[in-house]
């Protein structure tokens, strides 16, 4: 068995080189990573995606192995709450299952679609170059059992390493350099149709030969038929599926906090404007308590959600500050906690307390409407969630939503509330619909953005989109019609958060 190019002890970056000039397609490394890391039966730490070029009779088949690409700044690592995902000092980026929360936050950053869940112990995991071997002098388990060497590994800082002089010659590609995160896993004569998860169309029904076909809430490489694709020449001839990382529960949850935020922020936008009392019912209970119910239901939602539950309590016990998720949470939990504070000043009837409480409600709620924004942006493999767009409509949808949930209760608590209320759901829902024009009509700057608006307008999830902007736009008419309208914009932003957050993830990453 060969040896490093160096000891682990002097390695500055590790980096591997994937010649698929010479892959042959036979499998082999998947079968020794499997065997060498345990992992289970329907995952894959490395696997090999296979292409058909070409039209007969000048066709030929090309190979893709595909793994984690162990980035020089990998989102994975800003992205995870608890420092479970970490980068060690020769470059590998490594994971701790012990303090994963499954919050597949990581696997939603990757622009790899390198990272899954582990279906028997519910932790993140990926190829970490199989770092227990090269920590006492061995090479990775697919180098070693690779019959054509289209595997190596070597220190990018040894003048020694073939590897390494490899990537330095410039005769290597990285898969979606444009990202920024420069990979350490090199392809040396890789087609493009294998290298951009974009280039080749996905078969046709069950002619999908030798794959393992998707199952629900799982995506293939490869463009589905009617989509834009960029090789016609191109077909997908074997990959494996891969699964959405956020679900039903996100979309919902972005639904949850709308109401969550917005509830407040309307009721107290009234009173500082002057269209009802302080003293109202509204403003001191109805606001606070609607808010509490669905900012309790948003944080039941997002402890669902995670794979490790019990482990919730990590976001604030060990955090790990560039991820968005911990930000989140402390702002929901300050947010939680200003709603207690406004709802016992309401009840001790004291106005001054009540108005220094609502101003650090108001930017409380503003940042638990918008935060998601930065959330998403965080994914940073999922191109429809960059748009700049995003983190002011976040705080459209918040008004949208509060105003639609608070018109039912003025309407038997605070009738004086009806009119203006019915007034800010009607301009909110005519923003949302503009702001939604202003999100897919645009010719837009990548291939997986048009790919993902194509998935949210006309594809898989076209149904729900649509119905959900004619049910929205209907809430423009609340004011001629009757407060009544509300819970039709109400359905309508849920239908559509949930489109727009699984179009996101439907695009092919590897």
């Amino acid at each position: 068995m060969r040896s490093p190019a160096r000891a682990p002890a002097g390695v500055s970056r590790w980096v591997k080189v994937l010649d698929q000039t010479r892959c042959i397609g036979c499998h082999a490394c998947t079968t020794a990573c499997k065997s060498e890391n345990d992992v289970p039966v329907g995952v894959s730490r490395t696997y090999v995606k296979s292409v058909d070029i070409g039209k007969w009779p000048q066709a030929r088949r090309a190979f893709q192995v595909t793994r984690c690409n162990q980035c020089d700044d990998p989102p994975c690592v800003a992205a995870c709450p608890t420092a479970a995902m970490y980068r060690r000092p020769d470059g590998i980026v490594d994971f701790d299952k012990s303090i994963c929360i499954g919050c597949k936050a990581c696997m939603a950053a990757c622009p790899y679609d390198a990272i899954f869940i582990n279906p028997d112990d519910h932790s993140a995991e990926k190829c970490n170059f199989c770092a227990h071997r090269l920590e006492v002098g061995l090479e990775p388990a697919c180098v070693v059992v690779c019959p054509t060497q289209a595997i190596l590994i070597g220190d990018l800082e040894d003048p020694g390493s073939k590897a390494a002089s490899m990537v330095q010659r410039g005769a290597a590609s990285v898969r979606r350099p444009e990202k920024g995160t420069r990979p350490a896993v090199f392809y040396m004569g890789a087609h493009t149709a294998t290298l951009d998860p974009l280039a080749a169309r996905q078969p046709e029904g069950t002619t999908f030969a030798w794959a393992e076909l998707p199952g629900p809430g799982q995506v293939t490489s490869g463009t589905p038929s009617g989509a834009p694709t960029s090789s016609a020449a191109a077909l997908l001839s074997y990959d494996v599926g891969h699964s959405r990382p956020w679900g039903w529960r996100v979309s919902l949850y972005t639904w949850t906090k709308g109401i969550a935020s917005g509830a407040y922020l309307v009721a107290i936008a009234l009173a500082f404007g002057g269209r009802i009392p302080w003293s109202s019912p509204l403003v001191r209970t109805a606001g606070e308590l609607v808010s509490l119910v669905f900012l309790a239901l948003t944080a039941g939602l997002l402890v669902a959600d995670l794979k490790h539950p019990t482990r919730f309590w990590m976001l604030l016990a060990r955090p790990q500050w560039r991820s968005w998720l911990v930000r989140g949470g402390v702002i929901l939990g300050a947010y939680g906690g200003v709603l207690v504070a406004a709802l016992a000043a309401g009840m001790l009837r004291s106005s001054t307390a009540e108005h220094g409480i609502a101003f650090a409600g108001v930017i409380l709620a503003v940042l638990a409407a918008v935060y998601t924004a930065f959330l998403f942006a965080q994914a940073r493999a999922r191109d429809l969630w960059q748009n700049p767009l995003l983190t002011p409509h976040l705080g459209v949808q918040a008004l949208l939503a509060g105003s639609a949930s608070m018109l039912p209760i003025a309407r038997a608590i605070a009738p004086r509330a009806v009119e203006p209320l019915g007034m800010i759901l009607a301009g909110a829902c005519a923003a949302h619909v503009l702001f939604i024009g202003g999100e897919t009509l645009p010719d837009h700057g990548t291939a997986h953005t048009r790919l993902a608006v194509w998935q949210m307008t006309r594809g898989r999830y076209a149904a729900l989109f649509w119905v959900g902007l004619a049910l929205t736009a209907l809430g423009v008419a609340t004011p001629a019609v009757g407060w009544w309208v509300c819970f039709l914009p109400l359905a309508g932003l849920l239908a559509h958060e949930h489109a727009y957050v699984q179009a996101g993830q439907s695009v092919p990453l590897a």
